[in-house]
């Protein structure tokens, strides 16, 4: 039986279990890039069945973390997302509820708005019942220096695995680290010009829970227009402003200069009741736009890699990082244009 029978085979056996009847399952194509995903049909239901990556390849419990945030969803009335319909905790899958609908090509000021009203609802769960047992969002941000540590940690881990890759050396080398000195100086003036400390953790009373790595890549147009939003592995406490500079800046689906803007100024309003949410945003946001520059060039990384292939990926691997370090390049360049308030 080849690799691919078997993913088929263990998936039909659980998803039947958790769906409790036959079943008929298919792999999509387009699921995520790290998890996959597996359509079902029993009968004439559709089920969305997840497999997540083992947790000998991410040591984070991503399946646990995505079923704790939809459940906590679905206790307060948030249905924009799918349902949790059942769980294999030991083979690291959850059967959800279909959501039919098409990837979202083209974003209007509709969809910003819509995506502004569910991250009004998921604030508004800060202090719900069950909101503290959310874990820290992955790579969450409180301060200046934990984003200053996570890319220097990026950049150490790309020279290390990707050493002998001289074209990508020389562009981390020469202008990535070049480029992140002059930021890094620029953010610790902002943050000392607006009383803060950029080491300092941000208070509770002002981080919020965020499902981060959320985005309009992560999103579904359903049949009458509206958006569904998906993929919650990531979902926890954080500084709000990631989540902003994070749906600003990515390049899965970048935003043009209007929708940026529009989105920014309503996260702005929304999260607005930190009064130094704004100047934060501003001093960190090219920070994170160097942060998205190197996640760009994950799959230099070996074990990253095998992440990607397990996931879907058919591509070859000196292909994919041609055209990501492509990507990474034409990134960088165009930074400068994507801070614009």
């Amino acid at each position: 039986m080849s690799t691919t029978d078997g993913a088929l085979a263990e998936a039909t056996e659980i998803a039947q279990a958790l769906a409790g009847g036959p079943v008929a399952v298919s792999r999509l194509v387009t699921g995520g890039r790290n998890s996959r995903i597996w359509r079902v049909a029993s009968g004439d239901r559709a089920f969305a069945l997840k497999q997540y990556p083992s947790r000998r390849d991410d040591p984070r419990n991503r399946l646990a973390t995505e079923v704790g945030a939809l459940r906590l969803m679905e206790r307060h009335g948030i249905d924009t997302v799918p349902r949790v319909l059942g769980v294999d905790g030991e083979h690291g899958y959850a059967l959800l509820s279909w959501i039919e609908g098409r990837d979202v090509a083209e974003v209007g000021d509709a969809d910003i708005d819509a995506a502004i009203a569910f991250l009004t609802a998921v604030h508004g769960l800060r202090a719900a019942p069950w909101a503290a047992e959310q874990p820290p969002a992955a790579e969450a941000c409180l301060n200046g220096r934990e984003i200053e540590q996570q890319i220097q940690g990026r950049l150490a881990r790309l020279r290390d695995a990707a050493r002998d890759e001289h074209e990508l050396i020389d562009f981390i080398d020469n202008y990535v680290a070049l480029r992140l000195a002059v930021e890094s100086r620029k953010a610790h003036e902002a943050v000392a010009a607006a009383g803060l400390a950029f080491d300092a953790e941000l208070p509770q009373e002002w981080r919020s829970l965020v499902p981060s790595d959320f985005g309009f890549h992560n999103s579904l147009r359903r049949p009458d227009g509206a958006l569904a939003f998906l993929d919650f592995e990531y979902f926890g406490w954080d500084d709000p402003v990631k989540l902003t500079a994070d749906i600003v800046l990515h390049p899965g689906r970048p935003l043009e200069p209007t929708k940026r803007q529009r989105f920014r100024q309503a996260a702005t309003r929304l999260y607005g009741g930190d009064p130094a949410f704004a100047g934060r945003l501003s001093a960190y946001l090219p920070l994170f736009g160097l942060r998205w520059v190197l996640i760009l060039l994950n799959e230099f990384i070996p074990e990253r890699w095998q992440r990607r292939v397990l996931a879907g990926e058919t591509g070859s691997w000196s292909d994919v990082k041609a055209r990501q370090l492509t990507r990474a390049q034409e990134f960088l360049a165009s930074l400068a244009e994507k801070l614009e308030a």
